[in-house]
């Protein structure tokens, strides 16, 4: 399921203030980019056109960059985003249960939002936090130590 994403005047126009400022700065192609996915929710094809225009840069150079981090998306996400590591120490601690247990109760695949833009269901290859393994994040919550009871508990929570 794909959620529509709203690209208005006032947002371009924030864009464009956004690109003026960053313009003035060595690098400007990176906080660009992640204000523009503040703006947007995500940076499609049509916003990196406007940045590569404006930034003097080609489209493939700013759709690598973007595809390329994960913190970026073309696709817009829902408002709560689950990430669940599947990196080496979290996997042999048992996190593909905790993103089975999560993709059984939102009713989602990873990689999916829920249609009602609620939820976006990820999985991710490491956190940088593997002492706690598995580990999980709910927007910017990271809860480590994670099991299918810890699932259930913070989706009572944020249901």
């Amino acid at each position: 399921m794909s959620l529509k994403i709203n690209i208005t005047e006032e947002k371009i126009a924030r864009l464009f203030e956004v690109m003026e400022k960053n313009k003035r700065k060595p690098g400007p192609l990176m906080p660009t980019l992640h204000e523009a996915q503040k703006i947007f929710g995500c940076i499609p094809i049509e916003v990196q056109k406007i940045i590569a225009k404006e930034l003097n840069e080609s489209v493939a150079k700013i759709n690598g960059v973007v595809t390329f981090y994960g913190n970026f998306s073309i696709e817009p996400k829902g408002e709560t985003i689950i990430n669940v590591c599947l990196g080496t120490a979290c996997y042999v601690r048992g996190s593909q249960s905790v993103l089975d247990a999560f993709a059984d109760e939102l009713h989602l695949k990873p990689g999916e939002t829920s249609e009602d833009g609620k939820f976006t269901l990820q999985s991710t290859r490491c956190i940088g936090a593997c002492g706690l393994a598995p580990i999980f994040t709910v927007n910017e919550a990271v809860y480590g130590n994670s099991s299918v009871s810890k699932v259930k508990e913070i989706l009572a929570k944020i249901l």
